[in-house]
């Protein structure tokens, strides 16, 4: 007797997968039927796993066949948890490809809900909707369905924004409309916050943390619109209920964000620790996560920690030696960031390889950094040198561009810019203290006498300079790191562990692109 499909998947998706990249050609990643393998057993026996590809294939997203074949070969239903963008790759080119080859007829939906109680399908759906549902009172999704997500490097940031209460001027009015015998009251607490939020010394985050007096502002405003009617907090706008909700110091941010062009100011609530707010999230069904570099241990015991998951098969996928290598240079003779002579050696350094590793013509160049003075001095340096090749953060860049800019740009546009193929980190992606938010979440590690750096600024680093690193890997690109404290801080070993495979060089050679390829 042939036994059930769902006792023998693991082997059905191996021999399927394995013909498909056999017929197709494509063993650019050698881990395809390991991962499979892995996602097919946490689907039949329900237990959630963790998996980090890393790597070019993280970038490229080659891996992401190896999960398809395991979720249309499964004949149960499930749910497929990805970014919008990564969807329309998935929709257009990896499904249908997979469908031809193995005859797969399982029904596939796209959207922000189970389409009907008896579909035995994949649904495909964003992470903003599927947080929306498993953490508010949606039910738009059935509990204990298997559920697949992909990028869960960006998971901290989904459940922030998904956690994060904002209250703009138009949520004020609304409350004066809802309350109107205690408008006076709400109009003096905003223009007292406004007043004391354009106090405060101009920084470049535009956000300040609301200090002791202006908490106490809100909390004397809850108290009088609440003090007549105990069922007044259920009857506010969406927006305030939200709020209070979170409205707890000091283990929530509580920051405003200012705007000087309009006058206007914005108030943001939002918990510091995740785990402790979607611990539960994880028990309403097996989860596989799967994300490109987590966590430098394999078992990835912080990035689970900050999480709140607990008990789970975790794997982390070794890097090609060959494919995935990356060329880095470290010099070691410049001084350390927080000091007055880095600027202008660091200039000097990047000029240097300007001339000796990138002639124009020869590729896109890309100067990561994070400090928004140190950004512009640099910029207009090179500017002065290098003319209209050097641009700070344009939308349209050509090939021999020098382009100047945040991290945080570079991540939200590096899929349709061109890859560089010299890309210069001018300090390392620390978090900075100056930075309001920032320093708030040390703060709260602080309180809780934990390692702050090793718990927070350490990861979100790495996490940074890996994601950025990665498209490099396919080109053979130069990485340059002028940031002195990879060689001389305790970190630094660990951060270029974590970065192998590299080749790593000191100096700058006169014949450098004849020994990098560059």
């Amino acid at each position: 007797m042939a036994l059930p499909p769902f006792v023998v998947i693991e082997a059905q998706v191996h021999q399927q997968l394995r013909e498909f990249l056999r017929d197709c050609g494509d063993s650019s990643w050698p881990h395809h039927l390991t991962l499979a393998r892995l996602v097919a057993r946490a689907l039949r026996l329900g237990r959630s796993a963790l998996l980090q590809v890393g790597g070019l294939s993280a970038y490229q997203g080659d891996y992401r066949l190896s999960y398809l074949v395991a979720l249309l070969l499964w004949p149960e239903p499930a749910v497929l948890v990805v970014p919008e963008v990564t969807q329309q790759r998935i929709l257009m080119a990896d499904l249908p490809r997979l469908q031809e080859k193995l005859g797969a007829t399982k029904p596939i939906h796209v959207g922000d809900r189970w389409p009907d109680p008896a579909f035995r399908g994949l649904l495909i759906t964003t992470p903003a909707a599927w947080l929306a549902d498993r953490l508010g009172r949606g039910g738009h999704f059935p509990s204990q369905v298997p559920t697949l997500l992909d990028e869960v490097d960006h998971l901290e940031t989904w459940l922030g924004d998904h956690l994060t209460a904002q209250l703009t001027r138009l949520d004020w009015d609304q409350l004066s409309l809802a309350y109107p015998h205690h408008r006076n009251l709400i109009r003096d607490t905003l223009v007292t916050l406004t007043y004391t939020a354009f106090q405060h010394p101009s920084n470049p985050y535009q956000c300040y943390l609301l200090d002791q007096e202006a908490c106490g502002l809100l909390q004397n405003l809850y108290q009088t619109l609440v003090a007549e009617d105990e069922r007044a907090a259920e009857s506010m706008p969406l927006p305030w209920q939200r709020f209070w909700q979170q409205f707890a110091p000091p283990d929530h941010l509580l920051w405003v964000a200012v705007d000087h062009q309009s006058g206007q100011i914005a108030l943001h609530c939002a918990p510091v620790d995740l785990a402790q707010c979607v611990a539960d999230l994880w028990q309403q069904q097996p989860v596989v996560l799967i994300g490109a570099s987590l966590d430098q241990d394999a078992k990835a015991e912080i990035f689970r920690q900050r999480l709140g998951l607990e008990d789970l098969t975790c794997l982390k996928f070794a890097p090609h030696r060959h494919h995935d290598l990356v060329n880095l240079y470290l010099p070691t003779h410049l001084p350390l960031p927080n000091t007055r002579q880095f600027q202008a050696m660091a200039y000097q350094e990047i000029r240097r390889l300007l001339v000796c590793a990138q002639p124009a013509n020869r590729g896109l160049t890309l100067i990561l950094v994070n400090d928004l003075p140190l950004k512009g001095q640099l910029a207009a340096a090179l500017a002065g040198e290098f003319g209209s090749r050097v641009q700070v953060e344009p939308m349209q860049v050509g090939q021999n561009t020098i382009l100047v800019s945040s991290w945080e740009f570079w991540h939200q546009h590096r899929l349709t810019l061109p890859v560089p193929t010299l890309l210069i980190l001018a300090t390392l992606p620390l978090p900075s203290l100056e930075n309001p938010l920032v320093a708030g979440r040390v703060a709260f590690h602080k309180r809780r006498r934990q390692d702050w750096f090793r718990l927070y600024l350490f990861p979100t680093a790495m996490a940074e300079m890996q994601r950025a690193i990665a498209p490099l890997r396919a080109t053979s690109g130069l990485v340059a790191i002028l940031d002195t404290r990879i060689h001389y801080r305790s970190y630094g070993q660990q951060m270029l562990e974590a970065l192998s495979p590299t080749a790593t060089t000191r100096s700058l050679q006169p014949d450098w692109d004849a020994q990098t390829g560059v």
